[in-house]
């Protein structure tokens, strides 16, 4: 009996010991190249926004840049090929075409360098989870280890670009499916997020930081919070709405690629002419540093920011759309926080936080998000704020290959993929967007 468990023992204690150092080599390996490739696509992003940005007659060129982006990507044929893509691969362990990172690098600056409007994660998740993908099929992982590889790499290039290894790790862990954690994925994914974003900073990468001051905790400010994050969730289901009909839109009326991301290119231009200023194009960083730092925001930036973006990414642009969900948080909280009550820089911080939380349905990821990019400051607020905004968004999302797993009001598993309307009541599921 003795020997029987000793035996037993010593290949528990091998088959653990022989995934750490897997994953330990996986995560250094990962996050050194995550990091190095992380850090050179955050500098030619900001380089192409500080470009266009002294150079305003860039925005002329949008369209012509969009018709460079769709012939990349058909000729080498990878059209259709996104976010979602890298999440099946991520769910079911498929491999990825590593021809992607370059159109999805190339095609996200070209979009930042001509003004459109959109943001860097929709690279990251696609660069990061497409290294990681090809790192596994190099190390000959079988199809479940490299489901981890991809995420892996997922988690790491979402550090290098915003510098929040914990909350990268966390997310990649729990975004595929919602109130599931992919447990075997957060070491490495940890690890190498780590790492990844050490090398960014390194490489001249700043990570997203902002000094806040929060309010002492009180019933009466903790109510207005709650009402604020309420809304915060009911805009990022109108920001996700939004993609989806404008997505409609286009393929109505513009069947053909290269038209379709012509004409988004020049509703863009005419939007920008009639704004009478740049600040809805790019991602939009310093609008979001203004908000949440001065306490400034026009009553209407998030909901042109939410016209810009959908115009721009369904057209057939490339970058993503966390950055802009940023920029109509922090601007929607800044705004509407101010009627309330609440301090208009805290509230931007809020609505920053919150709406991340909506659109992503990602609760306890959107709260780490919080500590890490403010500090932990009125981390109350914050917690309550990502909550409810999870809640309120409903059974909507930006990753329509995400599933919601449980119920978000009553106990009990709904097993389906966002954007279906969930009737608590009759048990019915009914397709309503994106």
């Amino acid at each position: 009996m003795t020997d029987h468990h000793s035996e037993k023992g010593g290949r528990w204690a091998r088959n653990y010991i022989g995934y750490f150092i897997k994953w330990i080599i996986l995560s250094l390996v990962t996050g050194a190249v995550c990091g190095v490739t992380g850090g050179a696509f955050a500098r030619c992003v900001s380089a192409a926004t500080q470009f266009r940005s002294a150079n305003g007659w860039m925005i002329f060129f949008l369209p012509a840049a969009g018709l460079l982006i769709v012939l990349i990507y058909r000729k080498l044929k990878i059209s259709g090929v996104g976010t979602n893509a890298v999440f099946d691969s991520a769910a079911e362990g498929d491999s990825l075409k590593f021809r992607l990172i370059p159109a999805i690098f190339v095609g996200t600056v070209l979009t930042h360098l001509f003004g459109g409007s959109a943001g860097r994660e929709g690279a990251a998740l696609q660069i990061g989870g497409d290294i990681g993908n090809h790192i596994g099929q190099l190390f000959r992982f079988d199809e479940e280890d490299k489901k981890i590889a991809t995420m892996t790499g997922m988690a790491a290039f979402f550090a290098a670009l915003f510098g929040t290894p914990v909350t990268a790790a966390v997310f990649v862990a729990t975004v595929i499916s919602v109130g599931l954690v992919k447990h075997a994925a957060l070491v490495p994914g940890m690890i190498a997020s780590v790492l990844a974003s050490e090398v960014a900073v390194w490489m001249g990468a700043a990570p997203v930081r902002f000094q806040i001051e929060a309010p002492e905790v009180s019933p009466l400010m903790m109510g207005k919070v709650m009402i604020l994050a309420a809304a915060c969730g009911l805009v990022s289901a109108v920001f996700v709405m939004a993609l989806h009909y404008t997505e409609r839109f286009y393929e109505r009326f513009f069947k053909n690629a290269y038209v379709r991301v012509a004409v988004g290119g020049a509703f863009i231009i005419v939007l920008t002419l009639l704004a009478g200023c740049p600040d809805y194009n790019g991602a939009g960083v310093d609008v979001i540093a203004r908000a949440i730092g001065q306490g400034q925001a026009r009553p209407w930036d998030f909901a042109v920011k939410i016209l810009f973006t959908a115009l721009t990414l369904e057209a057939g642009f490339k970058g993503g759309e966390i950055v802009p969900t940023f920029y109509i948080g922090a601007t929607f909280g800044c705004a509407f926080g101010q009627l309330l009550g609440i301090p208009a820089g805290f509230a931007a911080a809020v609505g920053f936080a919150a709406m991340f939380a909506g659109v992503t349905n990602t609760m306890i990821t959107s709260i780490l998000l919080a500590a890490e990019v403010f500090g932990g400051a009125g981390l109350p607020y914050f917690g309550v704020a990502c909550m409810l905004s999870f809640v309120f968004s409903g059974y909507n999302g930006l990753f329509s290959s995400q599933v919601i797993v449980f119920s978000k009001l009553r106990e009990g598993r709904v097993m389906k993929k966002v954007n279906h309307r969930v009737d608590l009541a009759k048990g019915d599921k009914t397709f309503y967007s994106r």
